[in-house]
């Protein structure tokens, strides 16, 4: 037996390394590798990081991963969510520049990473520090005429800044901006802080803490001075068959002034405009007008409003019944029989329009252009004369056209 397996060895081991390579064809038939470039950019993970060091300038986010992996493998990569990581090891590094190397790690076996974009790059470590700021307010604009801004509050006046050391000995200065260009309200608010250097740029990429500081600016109104309404006085109807839409008025407060404050004290709150005239109105209206005031009394700034006025046509619906209709594109030596050979119509439009609508406006046409003798059924069209009406139905909205050879008279008859 030993002697024929020694004899025999050398056939057997190609058989078995024969049979090995039919499985692997076999194998790799039924599921073959595909190379391709996965979907989705990979993020890039950053482990190791000293925690008194900071990354600073720019580096990659993300890198493109390209692998060769059998189908049903692609099929599970591309059904998770993140099963390739993209891995950046700091472990060790000071502060300074350092090459780094992305590792890639697939979740999913066997795959074979072939290529990862960009592979290497260069990474900058700083040493993280941090400084307290005094935080300053800039006012931009005044106050809406007649009121003043009193003294501001911020809370809290100070902020911890922290960063990269290079980025932190760049700060000159912490502030808040607030603008009060015709404010009429006191602010009380959490605002952003900014960071400047001493060109007075802004500084990202640093943290602050707290980020917002609550500011607090009291706005009174001087004496003499008030805020009232407007109130448009309406004078007269629109025109017969049309309606008031919107009214509406700019400025919809003004500012009032006087030397003796008891006089726009004793004002209602409200003041009244001139008469606006709409007698017979059936368009739109854009004026201006006047504001009544007592004597003593004076609009700060513009001494009109504007007004603009809405007028449209009341809508309405009408029927006209039994209109003939009318048959167009018929060939020579034909005639035409139309069943029904009337039809009613309901028209909708602006009321002034459909009551001044006449039958002879409204056109009701079938067109049989290059229809041979048959019978058809067909839809008719509307053509109204009048613009801005709109057919809703046409009853019944399809006729039966029967179209027969023209019977040609006999002499004599």
């Amino acid at each position: 037996m030993i002697g024929w397996f020694r004899k025999n060895f050398s056939s057997l081991l190609w058989a078995l390394l024969l049979s090995v390579a039919v499985w692997i064809a076999a194998v790799t038939a039924a599921d073959p590798d595909d190379q391709r470039v996965y979907p989705k950019p990979v993020p890039i993970e950053i482990v190791g990081q000293g925690s008194g060091l900071v990354i600073v300038g720019e580096m990659p986010k993300a890198v493109e991963v390209t692998l060769r992996a059998p189908r049903s493998v692609w099929d599970r990569l591309e059904g998770q969510e993140q099963p390739i990581r993209a891995v950046v090891d700091l472990s060790g590094l000071g502060a300074g520049e350092h090459p780094v190397r992305v590792q890639v790690q697939v979740s999913e076996n066997p795959a074979r990473v072939v290529s990862v974009l960009p592979t290497d790059f260069t990474v900058t470590l700083e040493p993280l520090t941090s400084r307290v700021f005094p935080v300053g307010l800039t006012l931009n604009g005044q106050p809406a005429t007649g009121y003043r801004a009193g003294n501001p509050t911020l809370e809290p006046l100070e902020v911890l800044v922290s960063g990269a050391e290079s980025l932190v000995e760049q700060v000159a200065r912490a502030r808040v901006i607030v603008n009060l260009t015709g404010t009429r309200e006191g602010i009380n608010q959490s605002l952003d802080v900014q960071l400047y250097n001493s060109k007075n740029q802004a500084l990202k990429g640093l943290s602050l803490n707290p980020s917002t500081v609550l500011v607090d600016i009291p706005v009174s109104q001087q004496g003499g001075y008030r805020d009232v309404i407007v109130k448009v006085i309406p004078h007269g109807q629109v025109a017969n068959g049309y309606l008031l839409t919107n009214l509406s008025v700019f400025p919809p407060i003004v500012t009032v002034y006087s030397t003796d404050p008891t006089l726009v004290n004793s004002l209602p709150g409200v003041v009244e405009t001139e008469p606006l005239e709409l007698d017979g109105a059936s368009e739109d209206i854009s004026t201006r007008l006047t504001l009544s005031l007592p004597a003593g009394i004076s609009v700060v700034g513009e001494q009109s409003v504007q007004v603009n006025v809405g007028v449209s046509p009341i809508q309405s619906n009408l029927t006209f019944s039994n209109i003939k209709v009318e048959v167009v594109g018929l060939g020579d030596g034909l005639s035409a029989q139309i069943s029904p050979a009337k039809v009613d119509i309901i028209l909708s439009g602006p009321a002034p329009l459909l009551e001044s609508l006449l039958q002879q406006d409204i056109h009701v046409i079938v067109d049989v252009t290059e229809l041979a003798p048959g019978i058809y059924q067909l839809k008719p069209r509307v053509e109204i004369l009048v613009a801005d009406i709109v057919v809703e139905t046409i009853l019944p909205n399809t006729v039966e056209v029967t179209i027969t050879p023209a019977v040609t008279p006999t002499p004599g008859q």
